[in-house]
């Protein structure tokens, strides 16, 4: 699987490449194919899903949107109504390392003009991803504290939902990033829950694996060091396939642990479970024959579950596996297959 660090689980490669565009559209006014190098396409036509069960804003500007103006403008009708069941599905946007409170303060103030709440991920802990397919990460403590910073500056007074350092607790206690960084890490997560908590209108989960990887035993003592006390919750299958009534018992089982913490469950590609075939070494990446999962919400008829959401991008590669192309880039077949595959 990923290098070194071996077959643990792993999530996916989260989308790192994403929201550039979009931010400068949305600070800009602007409309346009994107930045993939295409030309002009008539501007994505999406709607907000209903505020009662899905609050988080739909990015009219997104990745999915704009594959579906592009098939609408060529008259392909069967591959737009396709990945139109990803474009109108609200998904996280992942802020980028540069320019952090431009970006947070453009897709805060677009869901906030569309009455619906941003969902942010943040993923730029130092040392990140163990130097594999997202490997990166802010220089140094310094530089991760100044970026968080910027981000809560740019949420501002109005509602956000941040999903903090998908992989950052999971790879402490999997060995996967050096025993060195281990203090720092913990008081860096600590510190960012700490930083957003004060924006008056932020939610804060902290990431807190699958459920394909081990017990939620092993990930209670890291969650307390992270901050947990002091967050909203934490998230579960984080661009992972783990099923959602597999992931709502580690989340409870977890919670149980974690002073009854809710938590929200990742539900993007989990339509149709993990991936068994192939080599387990690679099977979070790209695998095939995946679906969609359950579409974002906040009536999930579970007190302990506050949501499902889209935290991984559907359509957005894990990495340069299988076909696919570098982690978080646009992989349209990968997209439509999720699409095709998924319940109606």
């Amino acid at each position: 699987m990923y290098g070194r660090c071996g077959d643990r689980g792993r999530r996916g490669v989260r989308a790192v490449a994403v929201g550039a565009v979009g931010a400068a559209l949305l600070l800009t006014g602007c409309s346009s194919s994107g930045g993939d190098g295409g030309g002009e396409t008539e501007q994505p036509s999406v709607k907000q899903q209903p505020k009662g069960s899905d609050p988080y804003w739909v990015n009219p500007e997104g990745r999915a949107a704009r594959q579906v103006a592009e098939y609408a403008e060529r008259g392909d009708d069967e591959k737009a109504g396709l990945i139109r069941r990803i474009a109108e599905q609200p998904a996280a946007e992942w802020i980028l390392s540069e320019n952090a409170e431009a970006q947070a303060r453009g897709f805060t103030e677009a869901a906030e003009k569309a009455d619906r709440d941003a969902l942010l991920v943040l993923y730029n802990i130092p040392h990140r991803d163990c130097g594999q397919f997202s490997k990166g990460g802010a220089a140094d403590g310094d530089a991760y504290r100044a970026w968080v910073d910027e981000v809560a500056r740019g949420i501002g007074g109005r509602p956000a939902t941040v999903i903090l350092e998908p992989d950052a607790l999971l790879h402490l206690v999997d060995g996967c990033t050096p025993e060195e960084f281990h203090e720092e890490r913990y008081d860096l997560l600590e510190d960012a829950v700490t930083r957003l908590k004060r924006q008056p209108k932020a939610k804060v989960y902290l990431d807190a694996g699958n459920a394909g990887w081990k017990s939620p035993d092993a990930l209670f003592e890291p969650l307390r060091r992270a901050g947990i006390a002091d967050a909203d919750g934490f998230s579960v299958n984080v661009s992972n396939f783990q099923t959602t009534g597999v992931s709502r018992d580690f989340g409870k089982r977890l919670s149980a642990k974690a002073g009854g913490k809710p938590f929200v469950i990742d539900t993007s590609r989990n339509g149709n479970g993990p991936y068994t075939g192939g080599d387990p070494a690679e099977n979070w990446c790209n695998p095939p024959g995946r679906a969609l999962g359950e579409k974002p919400t906040t009536k999930t008829g579970d007190d302990l579950v506050d949501a499902y959401l889209w935290i991984k991008r559907p359509g957005e590669s894990d990495g340069d596996c299988k076909g696919g192309p570098k982690a978080g880039e646009w992989y349209e077949e990968y997209a439509l297959e999720l699409a095709r595959n998924a319940q109606k």
